[in-house]
Order: structure tokens, then sequence, then C-alpha cells
């Protein structure tokens, strides 16, 4: 993996979700991942489909990658980048989350 991507822990990111700090997590994983645990403000958008969902966010408010381990979401990490986002891998995904997870 490069050095070029930003990473967040997922205590820093649960930190800022506390803060309500204006953040938008992304969850690239697929949806049976989804619907066994996800961080309760992420939205769902599986990595296959993030080229066509790309306009769903918003690019003035920074954008945090999760997935299972951070492999999926580092790359999707990198293509954010490279469009001009404010994004931020958090880095161990769903494995190392301390926080609650939501069950769909």
């Amino acid at each position: 993996m490069s050095d070029q991507v930003k990473e967040i822990t997922p205590e820093e990111l649960l930190q800022k979700l506390e803060a309500e700090e204006p953040v938008q997590v992304i969850d690239v994983r697929e949806v049976d991942e989804w619907n066994a645990g996800h961080i309760k403000q992420a939205k769902l958008i599986p990595l296959g489909f993030l080229p066509q969902r790309v306009d769903e966010l918003d690019k003035s408010t920074p954008v945090v990658m999760v997935c299972r381990s951070g492999a999926r979401s580092h790359h999707a990490t990198e293509y954010l980048q490279n469009l001009g986002f404010d994004v931020a891998n958090m880095v161990g995904g769903m494995l190392a989350w301390p926080g609650e997870k939501e069950e769909s």
C-alpha cells in the first residue's frame, strides 16, 4: 500500500462522530457484510459501485472510507483522492472499530 493515502484511526473517527463533526463515512463493503454490522452514521456504497455513485458525495465535507480490514477502502481512498476529495482511509477497517455497530 502506498504512503500517499491519508489515514485515520478508528478511534479518531469515533471521536469525530461523537463530537458531531461534519464527516461522510462511506462503507465500501458488500451488502451482506454491511448487514452483519456497520457504523450507524455510515452510508453503504460497495466498492464496485463507487465510480457510478461518486456524485452522491459532497466534496466540501471530509470523507472517511471504511471496509472490513482496510484494503478495499484504501483503494477507494486513492480513487476519491485523485478526484480531489478530502478523504481518509480508516485503518484496520471494521475489524478494528471500537464503537457500536448497527445491524440491518
